[in-house]
């Protein structure tokens, strides 16, 4: 089959999904972002075919911190040994950083103190993509965790993923409040896939898994086109800080 059949092929797929979703926006919110998730898909496939890609850089990735670690101090991060980030306190996103392809050695202290390091972990970056790098845990227990960013997106199309990052809350069931789940069950350290929307301000919650009671109100979450975004569960169920979310853009 050639490109162009190819590629027609995945636009009529497209198309049955997006009717699929249009119809049960209002009446069924998960069978909606289920079936906005495959037209997404197929869209995707179909952009290849389409159109260039963006240029991207052949030789740099792309990373960025987050502070998650309820009882660390503010913090500076050194990669290589040079002190890249200053004072990144709780709950605090770095500007992005751009390095070469390669493997690194990333050391965490406390902010102004180069003596005793809370955190040292060696990374791999890979070249054109993009990272999110967590301080997670106890300040005695600190771990780095990354995750892989997906910023680009169908055009005036919008996605979303979650991460589980508050250490005493149970696993969660993400959901449109008072309705439906959309992703279930999600654990401490877990990353959901990212779920393709059409932009909308939509009211969620996240509920202790299999019940429907809720441990944290998202009111009002605004979805724009062509954005991409991570929201993230930090803080404590049970001491302070207190459960609550970050929504940051990719």
């Amino acid at each position: 089959m050639s490109d162009k059949r190819t590629s027609t092929d995945y636009l009529q797929r497209a198309a049955m999904y997006d009717l699929l979703a249009q119809y049960y926006k209002y009446s069924l919110p998960n069978l909606h972002m289920h079936y906005y998730g495959k037209h997404l898909k197929y869209m995707n496939k179909a952009l290849q075919f389409m159109r260039t890609p963006l240029p991207i850089s052949q030789t740099e990735a792309k990373i960025r911190i987050l502070h998650t670690s309820p009882d660390a101090p503010n913090v500076d991060i050194y990669i290589n040994g040079k002190r890249v980030i200053r004072d990144l306190s709780f709950k605090q996103i770095s500007n992005e950083l751009s390095l070469k392809a390669g493997k690194y050695h990333i050391d965490i202290y406390p902010a102004g103190n180069m003596v005793d390091s809370v955190l040292n972990k060696k990374i791999t970056v890979e070249p054109g993509k993009s990272y999110t790098l967590t301080a997670i845990d106890s300040v005695k227990k600190l771990r780095l965790l990354v995750f892989q960013n997906e910023p680009s997106t169908p055009l005036n199309e919008a996605k979303v993923r979650f991460i589980h990052l508050s250490p005493d809350a149970p696993p969660l069931d993400i959901a449109v409040k008072d309705r439906d789940v959309i992703f279930p069950k999600v654990s401490y350290k877990q990353a959901t896939e990212y779920l393709g929307l059409t932009p909308m301000t939509v009211d969620l919650e996240a509920r202790e898994a299999g019940s429907k009671e809720a441990v944290l109100s998202l009111p009002s979450v605004s979805f724009k086109p062509n954005e991409s975004y991570t929201i993230i569960f930090l803080g404590l169920v049970k001491e302070k800080p207190e459960i609550h979310y970050i929504s940051v853009k990719d």
